[in-house]
């Protein structure tokens, strides 16, 4: 074991960690780190009121003094980590791009950190351990091959990569040193994991993925603050190194570290608009596309049809409208839903609209084939057929919420207003939004704690 920094990957990467201050990051990064770590408080906010918060709270909660956002309930750090992480996941609406869904492992684990640190941390602090954990889990997903590869294997990327990308914003909050912050990233790996596998039922495990990454960083970064030493060569290429377990064709370790403090990767990260899986939103925007162009209704479509790669068609490709979990991973619903309800958003999850008859009417008439020349990661190609024989169609490359296609700042707050609301009253909504707006002015972060106390628990489960 070396517990001395050389110059590889890892080491470089502690130390931008470890010694990134606010200073050096440029205002638009700030500004988009607001809006993120606005946008997945929101999403936890709301997914107080999800049957996976309460499950979790039934199984985890213990005494302590850390806020279980949305509620007037508390916990241990470790505990309010994985069911903040749990609920920030829990209706899908959180961020993605990152480790992947990099909002919802970073908010909890640093939030419960702030009880951890001897001094008030103000919004200058928590903003740049944020920026630190982006970079982080957005740099490791890369270096292990990317999305496709990674993910392609079996693994769910929020639950392998999301450790490392909370350790490091935890090492960051700290104010850990080179060789610490390096610590707790390499720990942060023995907490990795999370399979595809509730993809094939009703399971809710995916939710459980950004709660146990929150949770795990959390812990890493505290082990590594007290002494407790990484495996330094752990993204060698040895035998039980990250890569060599994670992917089986080649990785890239140098991508840890390239581009440090030039590439931001919290740019890359994008907001969601629709409360389904990111892989099913490119379709949507589609459609609305095609519908404002050709000046029709949704009653006027005979049939949808949808190209997609093979991965697309696995993660997505099913025609749910049972259990909320397979539901938001159901492209076919988001669409129909789309058609039916006139919105993709949480409103159209209801158990009522998840079942209504219409939407599986038109669920029925949407055709899927595999296109074995797409790219894994390529959005899918949409046809829309109208009744007047009018056939029409459109990829869409990049999803409202991304940089290219961005969500108007109205539709920011607008989300965020409407997801908070359900479980905080209105008056404490409009506060906290303005003082995550001002952040950089925060002297003390759990101001912003305290304006997430709400009564969720008291309020019924959203179904």
């Amino acid at each position: 074991m070396n517990n001395s920094l050389a110059d590889t990957p890892i080491d470089r990467l502690a130390r931008f960690v470890s010694g990134l201050d606010y200073g050096s990051i440029p205002e638009s990064v700030v500004a988009k780190t607001k809006v993120h770590i606005a946008d997945t408080l929101g999403a936890a906010i709301a997914g107080a009121r999800s049957q996976e918060f309460a499950s979790a709270v039934q199984a985890m909660h213990s005494a302590g003094s850390t806020l279980l956002w949305g509620t007037g309930l508390t916990g241990s750090p470790r505990d309010s980590a994985f069911i903040n992480g749990v609920a920030a996941h829990a209706f899908e609406l959180d961020d993605a791009g990152g480790c992947d869904h990099s909002g919802a492992v970073i908010m909890p684990a640093v939030f419960s950190a702030l009880h951890k640190v001897a001094r008030p941390v103000d919004g200058k602090r928590m903003i740049t351990a944020v920026v630190a954990g982006y970079d982080a889990g957005r740099r490791i997903l890369e270096a292990t091959g990317g999305y496709d590869a990674h993910n392609g294997l079996g693994w769910h990327s929020t639950g392998t990569c999301g450790t490392f990308a909370a350790a490091a914003a935890v090492a960051s909050l700290l104010g850990l040193d080179a060789s610490a912050a390096r610590d707790a990233m390499t720990l942060a790996t023995s907490f990795s994991s999370g399979l595809w596998a509730f993809i094939h039922d009703g399971s809710q495990a995916k939710k459980l993925h950004a709660g146990r990454a929150a949770e795990g960083g959390l812990l890493a970064a505290l082990l590594a603050a007290n002494g407790f030493a990484g495996p330094s060569r752990v993204f060698d290429d040895v035998w039980g190194g990250f890569f060599t377990s994670f992917n089986k064709s080649a990785c890239q370790p140098d991508l840890l570290s390239e581009g440090l403090g030039d590439v931001w990767k919290l740019n890359r990260a994008v907001l969601k608009p629709y409360a389904s899986c990111r892989g099913a939103h490119s379709a949507v925007d589609a459609l609305e596309d095609l519908l404002v162009e050709t000046d029709r209704l949704p009653q006027e479509i005979n049939r949808i049809d949808l190209r997609m790669s093979g991965m697309l068609k696995n993660m997505c490709g099913a025609k749910e409208g049972g259990a909320m979990a397979p539901t938001q991973m159901s492209l076919p619903f988001a669409l129909a839903a789309r058609c039916v309800f006139g919105t993709a958003g949480l409103q159209a999850y209801t158990e009522e609209r998840r079942q209504h008859p219409d939407v599986h009417a038109m669920m029925e008439r949407i055709g899927i084939s595999v296109d074995a020349s797409m790219d894994a990661m390529a959005e899918p190609m949409v046809t829309l057929s109208f009744c007047d024989g009018l056939v029409v169609e459109r990829m869409v490359p990049r999803a409202t919420g991304s940089a290219e296609r961005p969500m108007p700042a109205s539709a920011i707050a607008a989300k965020f207003r409407e997801l908070a609301t359900m479980s905080l009253p209105e008056d404490r909504v409009e506060t906290l939004w303005q003082k995550l707006g001002n952040l950089e002015q925060i002297r003390d972060c759990t101001e912003i704690e305290a304006q997430m106390t709400g009564h969720a628990e008291t309020l019924p489960t959203f179904r």
